[in-house]
């Protein structure tokens, strides 16, 4: 067994969120994910409900573990169609601020050009901003809001005996535009396997720059952010702003 256990108030409901969602769309799903089996009450000092769950194995993702990195791609896209093409009525939407995944990009524009500045001398900014504008003025999901994720990181992937085996962490599950669940082509993905997760999707231009938008946004933004309260954390170039880029300028 697992536990989850909230530990602030903004987390607080995610054990009743997975209680009520997971069951229904775990049958529908072709890897693992979690499996509720009882919600703890507040008590002892401790404010918040809290969830059992089934332990499923693996180590978290990374690439060198994967016997075949295509594979994995193609699993994670074949996730992700199975989780949009399931049916949506009473889904959670996604909050109206500008770190709610699924959303529109320019909310988090202003955050975006303070962190870059603050970046100034570290990153070609003309370069940044281009990538970023043109994420900016991609055309917006104009279909209906279908399941994502919302946090498909290394973090959230298992892996075991050389496959991609579950998806964990659903805290961030919500019917929402779907290049909120692209993250995963530049964190966890490169060259060949990027490609291969992108084609089993079969998205478009306009999505594919929207989910670059926040795979770029999300790691810039964070930069400052953890210099100031974990400077370990980004001690290191960021590959993933590298890659965005890179993927940027090839459609030049």
């Amino acid at each position: 067994m697992a536990a989850r256990l909230p530990r602030t108030p903004w987390a607080a409901g995610q054990v009743e969120q997975d209680a009520t969602w997971l069951p229904r769309l775990a049958p529908q799903l072709p890897l693992a994910v979690p499996e509720p089996v009882a919600i703890g009450n507040p008590g002892e000092g401790y404010p918040f409900s809290w969830g059992v769950y089934r332990w499923l194995d693996g180590e978290a993702f990374q690439l060198d573990l994967l016997s075949d990195p295509a594979q994995a791609a193609a699993d994670l896209a074949g996730f992700i169609c199975s989780l949009q093409s399931v049916d949506t009525t009473g889904a959670p939407a996604p909050a109206e601020d500008p770190f709610s995944r699924g959303t529109a990009l320019a909310p988090r524009d202003a955050l975006f050009r303070e962190a870059l500045d603050e970046l100034r001398d570290e990153y070609d900014t003309g370069l940044v901003l281009a990538a970023w504008e043109a994420s900016l003025a991609a055309a917006p999901w104009g279909g209906a809001p279908v399941w994502i994720h919302g946090d498909l990181l290394p973090g959230n992937l298992l892996v075991a005996k050389g496959r991609l085996s579950a998806v964990i962490d659903f805290a961030t599950l919500r019917a929402a535009d779907p290049a909120g669940d692209l993250l995963a082509a530049w964190y966890a993905f490169t060259g060949e396997s990027r490609r291969v997760f992108r084609d089993g999707l079969g998205v478009g231009d306009d999505t594919w720059a929207r989910g670059r938008g926040w795979a770029l946004s999300l790691q810039l933004i964070s930069i400052p952010y953890y210099r100031k309260r974990n400077p370990d954390a980004v001690r290191q170039p960021s590959q993933v702003i590298a890659d965005t880029l890179a993927d940027f300028a090839a459609e030049g």
